[in-house]
């Protein structure tokens, strides 16, 4: 178990956050799986049914269906908050994600708010994602206010995600 992360590693894990945001809004598919551990996966989990890509060329698939789609061009992932600690496999992660879309006329949108749960390895010296969970600003993490439900609103899959849907396994 890491009992303690150095300064060192507290920084290369914030520059891992961000070149996951680089890569994701530049569409940089290479940059993008490398930010994944060998067997790493991505949890998307605010639709009716969480999506899963795990392993390299499911998460390159992930990217590159992102990259097809007209309106992925102009988003940017604000990564904030970012809250590092121990964990038996390396580390664990809990960071806010704001993610604006630029706007035909160049204004920019709030378009999701939500937050990122992350397992985190070194591997060969390099911090890396074991699985990154995305989640909707609602649930259980606002469970403490007045008002809000136990359980997170489930929305279903906007069409155009289909294209980003792992292949079939089998």
């Amino acid at each position: 178990m890491t009992t303690a992360l150095s300064t060192q590693d507290r920084l290369d894990i914030q520059d891992l956050f961000a070149r996951y945001a680089w890569a994701l809004d530049t569409g940089d598919s290479d940059a993008f799986v490398r930010c994944f551990a060998r067997e790493g996966a991505l949890v998307w989990d605010a639709f009716e049914t969480p999506l899963r890509w795990s392993g390299a060329d499911e998460l390159r698939h992930f990217i590159e269906g992102l990259r097809a789609l007209p309106e992925s061009a102009g988003r940017q992932h604000h990564v904030s908050n970012v809250l590092v600690e121990p964990s038996t496999q390396g580390a664990r992660a809990r960071a806010f994600v704001l993610v604006t879309l630029r706007q035909p006329d160049g204004a920019l949108r709030a378009h999701v708010a939500g937050y990122y749960e992350d397992e985190l390895q070194n591997e060969s010296g390099e911090w890396r994602i074991r699985q990154r969970t995305i989640r909707d600003w609602a649930g259980p993490v606002l469970e403490r206010f007045a008002g809000q439900p136990r359980d997170a609103a489930r929305r279903p899959m906007p069409p155009p995600l289909a294209a980003l849907l792992p292949p079939r396994r089998g």
